[in-house]
């Protein structure tokens, strides 16, 4: 490993050293991250995998939810359109 020069202020360095720092320093802030919100340690990968599951399940519950909705509303919409026909033809019959 070469030592790092000054050059007008700035480090000089190999590309390759630097590509390596970045990468280590990349990787700590990660772990620092995660570590900030509560997710390091051996069963880090188990709880992001189960909060991605519960992520998936409240999109999909929501998804159904608001295709329920629509149903009902094409549901009350057709009853409703029933119900009128049915009045309109028990008026046009009851004066038989």
């Amino acid at each position: 490993m070469n030592t790092p020069t000054l050059h007008d202020g700035m480090v000089i360095m190999p590309r390759d050293e630097f590509e390596e720092l970045l990468e280590r320093a990349a990787e700590r802030g990660a772990r620092h991250a995660l570590a900030d919100v509560g997710l390091d340690g051996p069963e880090a990968a188990n709880d992001i995998r189960e909060l991605r599951s519960l992520l998936d399940a409240f999109n999909e519950a929501k998804k159904t939810a608001a295709l329920t909705i629509i149903k009902m509303l094409v549901t009350g919409m057709v009853m409703a359109l029933l119900a009128g026909a049915f009045v309109k033809f028990k008026l046009f019959g009851g004066g038989q």
